[in-house]
């Protein structure tokens, strides 16, 4: 992979969702593991248009939680490619809580997670040219 920018963030989000008491844990916060997997789908969207198909996440580079989710949150992911090598490519996702009925905006959490494209027999394979 290379570090050069392959583009910039979009104005809309990849994903919206709204978590369920199912996803609350004992602090009353979100569970890690919900936001993750939301962040997966989000990038694998991004991913998948990209790569013209499938894909699959191989690594997540960089996680940080910045803030806590909570119950009532609307939660927006942001995504964009950060870099992109010759079967793979490294997704930016951001994930910004709307609450208190859209009140305030918190940046909740970010990571870059990793997508390769795959072949129809689940190998890797080139990614489409830009």
């Amino acid at each position: 992979m290379t570090d050069r920018a392959v583009d910039s963030p979009p104005r809309d989000p990849i994903l919206r969702v709204v978590p369920r008491p199912a996803d609350i844990n004992a602090n009353g916060h979100i569970f890690g593991g919900w936001v993750l997997s939301q962040m997966d789908i989000a990038g694998g969207i991004v991913a998948g248009r990209a790569a013209q198909g499938a894909v699959a996440t191989v690594a997540i580079e960089t996680m940080e939680f910045i803030a806590p989710i909570l119950l009532r949150d609307i939660i927006s992911i942001y995504a964009h490619i950060e870099r992109r090598g010759r079967t793979s490519l490294a997704i930016r996702l951001e994930v910004v809580a709307t609450r208190d009925r859209g009140e305030n905006e918190v940046k909740v959490t970010e990571g870059v997670f990793t997508f390769v494209a795959l072949d129809a027999n689940h190998r890797p394979r080139p990614l489409p040219p830009t």
